[in-house]
């Protein structure tokens, strides 16, 4: 009897082990009191277990403390990257979220944080500092799942810097991509704000440099391809009318 007690106990003790997620409450206080270094570091630990290495979860809470720290002001040296380790860590958490789950108890602070990265990208394009743009926009295709304004944007930031070559191949990916929209009858109005914003600029910014390469009916196939996507949106009409003037 003893023999046969000890070989269950030995194969129950063989039985693989499944834990489920934890529920992060220690995380979800300490982001409520403030306490966002904290935050980061509780974060990260979660990140470094075996069992939650798949788990977007945590890497989103560690994005959201450095976020916060990025904005504080703070002087802590170990602090002098937070923004982009914060766009480090929800470029994880989005690799790992396969099926969008995050936006259902993320959305809010998705949808705050890419406006913050897509500050950059219009900032620098403005100032036609077309390289820090590229980087930037780069970042935001790998922390949203609707990129194609950011990929054109990236295209028209390369083809400013005179590489011509990798902006062809840009656009004409995310030509594919928009003819897919198209054939879906894909709604963009649902799409975030930054997407929407950023798509909106990508499309004028390809087509200017379209204009400037003196390829204008390219140009002009460009937005009309896109207008059915933006049927609503007045000052995509309004930029859209501009460009054609420029064109006739």
């Amino acid at each position: 009897m003893k023999k046969i007690i000890a070989l269950v106990a030995l194969l129950i003790g063989s039985l693989p082990v499944f834990s489920q997620a934890p529920d992060y409450n220690d995380l979800k206080i300490l982001f409520a009191d403030g306490n966002y270094e904290k935050l980061t570091k509780y974060a990260d630990n979660y990140t470094q277990k075996e069992n939650l290495k798949k788990d977007p979860i945590p890497y989103i809470w560690l994005a959201k403390g450095l976020h916060k720290i990025s904005v504080s002001g703070t002087k802590d040296e170990k602090f002098k990257n937070a923004f982009k380790e914060a766009i480090g860590a929800m470029t994880k958490a989005f690799k790992i979220d396969k099926d969008s789950t995050l936006m259902n108890e993320f959305g809010e602070f998705i949808g705050e944080f890419q406006i913050a990265v897509s500050e950059y990208i219009t900032n620098d394009l403005t100032a036609k500092d077309y390289a820090k743009a590229s980087g930037w926009a780069m970042k935001y295709t790998k922390i949203s799942y609707h990129p194609i304004g950011a990929q054109y944007i990236d295209g028209a930031a390369k083809y400013r810097k005179a590489d011509k070559g990798t902006a062809l191949t840009i656009w004409k990916t995310a030509e594919v991509e928009i003819t897919k929209m198209i054939a879906k009858n894909e709604d963009i109005k649902e799409w975030g704000e930054a997407d929407l914003a950023l798509f909106r600029v990508g499309v004028f910014s390809t087509v200017e440099c379209l204009i400037d390469g003196k390829q204008v009916p390219k140009a002009k196939a460009l937005l009309s391809k896109v207008e059915p996507l933006f049927a609503e949106d007045e000052e995509f009409k309004t930029k859209a009318e501009e460009l054609n003037a420029l064109m006739n």
